[in-house]
């Protein structure tokens, strides 16, 4: 194929489109499901428990130091699909695109997915593509939708979590959302940012285990934010300890400087886990041993009280309240 911008025509349904599904996409992400390229695909399996979840992608810009809107939507998608206690299978990917859109930014964001799908060990098996006119969308959205098979060890709910269970964080965060407004401002840093967008599907499935109450990802909002959601969602006060949690010095330098607080800036390759008191330095040694996790702490635990708050022990030996994000910190972050 010979092109370098995306038409209207792209997206009408006929040649040019059809040319543009098999030459880009089913070129990179054949196999036996989707190269069928039927309304939709049947999966036969033989489990009794799925999870399927659903997300879109509108980030800006859409290629950051670390990834590019495609690697985010494949492994936005699995890392949903790993905190619900699933093993990724199947990705179903629609995308909206700007006409004028460079063929070249297409082909590279679509190479980018083919590799995050290969690292994650899942299959794109459905999709679909829309061309809207110069100026109705900006450049390219994507949505994917995934389905994953639960884990029989997998008894995740907030309902499980009790005073006393910790609370683990699988490594330094607000990685990705500093990348992210590095590279949207263009500011000039000494030390280069990466984003932390990665599949941690593979960090799951090496400690699921029934004395894990509760896992999300701290995306949007980051760390606060979820730390929040917990508290409100299970009633339990959560206190964390400020020294424990990691973040690098260059995220932190960035954040003093902008006046942002590390709290909530957003990940893509980071959980938080509730483990049993029990169980946690048990599960914390097997994280450290996953590339993804060797950088793991407990930072705090389940509380008595019951006023759905999360309280942080600061540095300086107080303690204060902290809130779940009020509005935006930055906005189109995924």
């Amino acid at each position: 194929m010979t092109m370098k911008r995306i038409t209207l025509s792209h997206g009408s349904g006929g040649k040019l489109m059809h040319d543009l599904i098999k030459g880009l996409f089913v070129k990179n992400f054949g196999n036996p499901f989707l190269n069928k390229l039927g309304d939709s695909t049947l999966i036969h399996t033989s489990v009794e428990r799925f999870a399927y979840t659903t997300d879109s992608y509108v980030i800006n810009p859409i290629f950051f130091p670390g990834g590019d809107i495609g690697k985010l939507s494949i492994c936005g998608t699995v890392n949903d699909l790993s905190v619900s206690g699933a093993r990724p299978k199947y990705i179903s990917c629609g995308m909206i695109v700007e006409e004028g859109f460079s063929y070249n930014e297409l082909e590279e964001i679509t190479l980018s997915m083919k590799a995050a799908c290969k690292k994650a060990g899942v299959s794109i098996v459905t999709g679909d593509f829309k061309v809207v006119e110069k100026g109705a969308a900006d450049k390219i959205f994507i949505n994917t939708s995934g389905i994953g098979e639960v884990f029989k060890e997998a008894r995740l709910s907030v309902d499980y979590i009790r005073p006393g269970d910790k609370v683990i964080v699988s490594g330094t965060i607000g990685d990705h959302g500093a990348a992210v407004l590095l590279a949207r401002e263009e500011l000039k840093f000494s030390s280069r940012l990466l984003s932390d967008c990665a599949p941690i599907n593979g960090l799951v499935s090496s400690v699921i285990c029934k004395d894990i109450k509760f896992i999300r990802d701290p995306t949007r909002g980051g760390l606060a934010t979820t730390l929040n959601e917990i508290s409100m969602e299970s009633s339990y006060n959560i206190g964390i300890d400020e020294s424990q949690i990691p973040i690098k010095e260059p995220v932190k330098a960035l954040c003093e400087i902008l006046g942002l607080e590390p709290l909530y800036m957003a990940n893509e390759g980071k959980i938080v886990l509730i483990v049993s008191a029990k169980s946690a330095s048990k599960v914390l040694g097997r994280m450290k041993k996953h590339i993804l996790g060797r950088d793991s702490k407990i930072i705090g635990e389940v509380e008595t009280r019951r006023d759905r708050k999360v309280y942080l022990k600061t540095k300086a030996g107080g303690t204060r309240i902290l809130d779940m994000l009020t509005g935006e910190q930055l906005p189109r972050i995924c």
